[in-house]
């Protein structure tokens, strides 16, 4: 996994997609799909820095993922208790630092508590930078930026005339990252489903047939070394 180019992606973004279709396939229920891709986060986090990858966000659990089954629902949410319960400690001692973004009104308490800890816990670290999206969606996260630019306008603070997109960016979740290089959706749906849509707008895409809790780090530094082959114009025409 060390054949990856220099010029590969610093930031890379992933949906997470297939966990319950490669449960099914097994016959089990969903939620072991699940706990199956909890396992793969690891080593994809394993692998990161050797790939030469900073910055890693990953989609956890959507806006509109409220809508699946209660069980399911209840079940994922354990899933992450349980994934911040167990990982804590390595992931400090490992030098990633761990980020959270979404709206977290809706989540339980102890949840919220234990995401706050784990970020304060990191906040040192710097060797690859773990951004979690937990109750996220892309929308919901530019109407929650407008509400906050909007309240400094009101305020006073902020000239409504001098907003421009520059602006708006420092109110999102993401303010303090820069925008993914790459983005891979796994399972060989070819939508962004809501994830990152104001920051992927100049990303590199690449949609893998491969289910989440079968993509390895193997797979991932193959999806890698192909962004190196990428001409990437921003709009623009290289001569």
């Amino acid at each position: 996994m060390k054949d990856v180019p220099n010029d590969g992606p610093r930031h890379v973004a992933i949906i997470m997609d297939g966990n319950g279709r490669w449960a099914q396939r097994q016959g089990k229920p969903r939620l072991y799909g699940h706990h199956a891709g909890a396992r793969r986060v690891r080593e994809i986090v394993e692998a990161c820095p050797d790939l030469g990858v900073k910055y890693l966000t990953i989609f956890a659990f959507s806006t509109e993922n409220w809508k699946r089954t209660q069980a399911e629902v209840s079940g994922l949410m354990t899933l992450f208790r349980r994934y911040i319960q167990s990982e804590a400690r390595e992931l400090r001692d490992k030098g990633v630092r761990v980020r959270f973004i979404g709206d977290r009104i809706r989540l339980d308490r102890k949840l919220v508590r234990m995401m706050d800890e784990l970020e304060t816990m990191t906040a040192g670290n710097d060797e690859l930078h773990l951004t979690v999206a937990l109750n996220y969606g892309g929308r919901d996260e530019v109407a929650r930026a407008t509400q906050r630019l909007a309240r400094e306008v009101a305020a006073g603070r902020l000239d409504p005339e001098k907003v421009d997109a520059e602006t708006l960016a420092r109110f999102l979740d993401t303010c303090v990252l820069p925008d993914p290089d790459l983005v891979i959706r796994t399972s060989g749906e070819a939508r962004i489903s809501n994830f990152l849509l104001w920051q992927s707008a100049y990303s590199e895409y690449e949609f893998v047939d491969t289910l989440w809790p079968d993509f390895s780090a193997e797979h991932f530094a193959r999806v890698l070394a192909g962004f190196g082959r990428r001409e990437r114009r921003y709009g623009a025409v290289l001569t």
